[in-house]
Parts: C-alpha cells; structure tokens; sequence
C-alpha cells in the first residue's frame, strides 16, 4: 500500500497521502504511513495531522497513547483535534484525561461544541464526578447546548450513573424532543438507583421499545431481588417484544440460577442455540453459574468443558470452582483449582473465596489456611469476605479458641457474617457460653434484623433460659422488628411454586396435604417395619457372640 512515488506535484501527492490514510486497516500500516510523512517533512500539516489523530484515537485499532503524542505536535489544535481526543479518551481506560484535556481547551480559549460536551460528559458518568458534572452542566445551559438532544441524553446518562436521579428526571422533562435513548437512559438511571417501581412507569408510557428497554427492566428486577417478575418479564418479550440479546439471556440465567429454576435454565440454553446467538464467554460463564446453583453439576461441567478449547477467562473457573464447593464436590473443587493453575489463569480475589468456601465444607483447616495466606503472595489483600469465609472453616470444623483469636486479630471490625459464622460454629459444638456473647454483639450490629434475635433466643433456649428467650422476642417486638416467614421454592414442569410454613395459600393445597399425609403415613409405616428387622439383627448378632438364647426369650418375655 505504501509503496508511493514522491511527485513533484504536491497537491497530487497530498491527495494520495490523505487517500492511503482514509484506506488504513490497522495502527502498524497507519504508524508507517505517518513515519513516510513525517520523512517528506509534511507530518505537521493540518490536512495529515488531523487525519491520523482520528484515527489513532477513534479506530477499532486506536492506540491513545500515541493519538495524544500526535497531539502534542499540533502548534495550534482546533476544536476538531480537541473532540478527537476527548472522545477517545472518554472510552479508554483513563478517562481522567478527558476532563483535563476539556480544562486545557477552555484556557486556550477553544470553546466546546455540540460534539464536546457528550463525552465530557461520559467520562464524569465513568468518574461518578455528579459535583464537576453539574458545573460542565452549567456550561452546557450557559452555552445554549441544553436543546440538542444528544447532549442532554448524555446529561441523563451522567446523573443516572451518579445516583442523582432527580437531576437525571429535570433534565428528561424539559426536553423539548426526546428519542429512544431519552427514555432508555431514564429508566437505566432508575435502575442504578434500584427504583424498579418508577423504572416500571417510564418503560410502561414509552410507546417504542427496542431490546435495551427489556434487558433494562429484566435487569433491573434481578437487581432488586424480583427474580419472579424478571422471569415473568421475559416471557412476555418474547410475546410482545425484539429478539433478546446476550445482555438479556444473561439477567435471565441470573434470576434462575437464584430461584433454582433449572427447567427454566435449560429452556434459555435452547433459547440461546435456537436463535444462533453468540456464544459469548460472559454469557458461557453464565449458562455454568446457572447450572452449577440449580445442582444440575454435569451439566455446568458440560458447557465449562466446551469453553476450554478457547479463550477463558478468570470468571469462569470461579463459576465452576465455587460450583463445585457449593455442593460440597469439594476434592473436585480443588483439582479443578490446580488444572486452573497449569493453565496459567490468573487467580483473583473470587477464585480464593471459592477456594475457602470449598474447605469450609470439606473441614479442611489446613488447606484453608494456606489458600487464605496465599492471598498476599499472589499480590493480593484479605477482605471481610475472605475473613469471613475463614472464620466459616474455623467454626465448622470446632475449632472455636482459634476462631475467636482470629477474629480478635483482624486488622478491620468484625461484620456480622463474621460473626454469624461464629455464632453457627458455637451453636453446633454446644459452645453456648460463647455463642451468648456473639449472639449480643449481633443485636448491637444489626438491631433491626430479625435472624438475630431468634439466633440469641434459640441460644437462651438451648441453655434452658426461657425468660431470657422470651425476652428476645419481646424485644423484636419493642424496636418494631418483624420475624419475615422463610419459604422454599419448588420448580414443578417449569412453573415455580413458593411455600411458607403452614401454607394453605396454594390453589392445589388440599391435594398438596393429602400427599404430605401419605408421605408421613409411609416413613412411619417403614419405620415400623424397620424395628422387628433391627431386633432380629440384634437377637442374631446376640447367638453369634455366645449369649443364651434361652436368656433372651426369658429376658423377653418379662418385658
């Protein structure tokens, strides 16, 4: 491409020069276009240098580095260059250097345009910088910029993704005209904010929707734990709206694997091959984590096992590894954590809370130990997650003098997970002395959470303090806390059924009790059976080891 004759004619020359760069595929092909001109002594022209600063800052192949070294060439940049830079800055890794580059243009007395202020604006949106976004707002007003639409939409996006969704909703209203992404930007700023309710009204009054509005919204029920109505949300996009997308399967697959609704997983897999969408590696790794949490274990082994022909990343060993942990595959979880290392994946602060999770159920204390002191030499530093989930090897295994120095040593104050694994570990190895005084220090932690005072009363009631227990109770009471019922969830043909203790809420309860009855009436019925079997073996065992048999009849009969 490069191989060009120098002509005497420099409008000719010009014309080709500006043409090879226009054709440039790639950052090496453009850098030795550029090293040409700057050997013909030409480089520094406007018509070239604007050109390659473009494309060094904006391609698919961008190198932003040496688009600001091209930068710093120019003697006088115009605010073409300045947007150039900015804009490719806004998306790299160092946004920072947008807002400087927007100050230093303002002191050069190059003023903002239309085209400025977006991704000024979406740098302040990455940076959560709401108090300089106001006064780059300000400008915008000051400047007569709040009528182009554009601009305001990144406004919205700005004070969405800082939390001041007020501001984010003024700037909607006054819109004179508003477009999809108006209303999309809107509701994503609700999301951000966890105001599902509101998200709910902006997307019911948007008379179009693309997929963006969907995914939004199924996301943003995942968010706040409305995992149902995600589900719920989706059937009726694919009823009513577009085709989902990868971000759309991927909130979808988050709300199953926290019901359990495996059916519901596989049915989103079929999804995704049916309609021939992208196997990503974010959307693999979550197909594994799905599986993994609905128990169905091969299964994620399956779609883990497909992923390692290609590029893999961190997350999905740590879907798997923790997979594995959760369901107490523990041997499995730690050799799929030394195939990881062989590979040479990278560990990262997950990987180790899976790791420790992992011992936890395996009562392996020793291995705990040395995963949690690896932390540190792999770069890395504890956090109350991994304190905690220390503290849960520690406690299972009984090993409670030691818990509790650990947790006197720690360089931060216990959580509440910290000491609730405490409070478990007492509990369980009759320990109570000590789980008394856990038990308070959770109350003083979280004095409105309910778990913590039942936790402490079933403590005074295991140590037979029954008005210490009633005391607890009365305490909820007091302070207005309120004891939420705990309920299972029970995925029958697809449809999720969900039960509280005592339920009779469900259409199908009479039939439901009858078969409870059944059940019940069954195990007692085997039990029953069970014990002349055990007094055989008993009486059998008894002649072997040379006792009278004539003893045991007697002996029998009396009774």
């Amino acid at each position: 491409m490069l191989n060009v004759t120098v002509s005497s004619n420099s409008a000719t020359l010009t014309q080709k020069f500006i043409t090879f760069i226009e054709k440039c595929k790639s950052i090496s092909e453009l850098k030795k276009l550029h090293a040409l001109l700057i050997t013909c002594g030409i480089s520094k022209e406007t018509q070239f240098s604007s050109r390659i600063l473009c494309f060094t800052a904006l391609s698919d192949s961008s190198s932003i580095d040496y688009a600001h070294r091209v930068f710093l060439q120019i003697k006088t940049p115009t605010i073409f260059d300045y947007n150039a830079l900015i804009r490719g800055y806004s998306s790299s890794k160092n946004p920072c250097k947008s807002l400087s580059l927007f100050v230093e243009m303002l002191q050069n007395e190059v003023f903002p345009n239309y085209f400025t202020y977006p991704f000024v604006v979406k740098c302040l949106a990455k940076l959560s910088e709401v108090r300089i976004g106001r006064s780059v707002h300000g400008g915008v007003l000051k400047n007569g910029f709040d009528v182009d639409l554009y601009v305001s939409n990144s406004l919205i996006h700005m004070y969405g993704s800082c939390g001041d969704v007020l501001c984010a909703r003024k700037v909607f209203d006054e819109m004179p005209v508003r477009n999809l992404v108006s209303w999309n930007s809107m509701m994503d700023g609700y999301g951000k904010c966890g105001d599902v309710v509101l998200m709910r009204e902006v997307f019911d009054s948007m008379i179009e929707r693309d997929v963006v509005s969907w995914s939004s919204l199924i996301d943003g029920y995942v968010k706040d734990g409305e995992y149902a109505e995600a589900l719920a949300m989706f059937e009726k996009m694919r009823v009513e709206g577009p085709k989902a997308n990868e971000v759309t399967i991927v909130s979808v697959l988050g709300a199953c694997a926290h019901l359990g609704a495996l059916e519901q997983g596989r049915v989103m897999h079929e999804y995704v091959v049916e309609n021939k969408l992208p196997m990503t590696l974010v959307l693999r790794t979550s197909l594994v984590d799905m599986y993994a949490k609905c128990g169905a274990v091969e299964e994620a082994l399956v779609v883990f096992r497909e992923a390692l022909g290609r590029k893999t990343d961190v997350l999905i060993w740590n879907a798997m590894i923790g997979g594995l942990a959760t369901h107490g595959l523990v041997t499995e979880s730690l050799e799929l954590y030394k195939e990881m290392h062989v590979l040479k994946v990278r560990p990262d602060e997950i990987t180790y809370l899976c790791l420790l999770c992992a011992c936890a159920h395996g009562g392996l204390v020793k291995e705990a130990w040395c995963f949690f002191d690896s932390l540190g030499k792999d770069g890395m530093t504890a956090k109350c997650e991994h304190y905690a989930c220390m503290m849960d090897v520690l406690a299972r295994a009984g090993r409670l003098t030691e818990a509790y120095r650990f947790l006197c040593e720690m360089p931060m104050e216990p959580t509440a997970s910290m000491l609730g694994a405490l409070l478990s570990g007492c509990i369980n190895h009759g320990r109570l002395d000590l789980a008394e005084i856990v038990g308070k220090k959770l109350i003083d932690l979280e004095p409105f959470h309910d778990g913590r005072y039942v936790g402490l009363s079933n403590v005074y009631a295991l140590k037979k303090r029954w008005d210490e227990a009633k005391a607890m109770r009365e305490a909820m009471d007091t302070r207005g806390v309120k004891k939420l019922p705990g309920f299972s969830v029970v995925e029958i043909f697809g449809a999720l059924h969900r039960f509280i203790a005592h339920d009779k809420a469900h259409p199908e309860s009479d039939q439901i009790y009858t078969i409870l009855d059944f059940v019940l009436w069954q195990m007692k019925l085997d039990k029953d059976c069970e014990e002349p079997e055990q007094l055989s073996c008993d009486i059998n065992g008894g002649l072997s080891n040379g006792v009278d048999s004539s003893a045991l009849q007697m002996n029998d009969f009396s009774l």
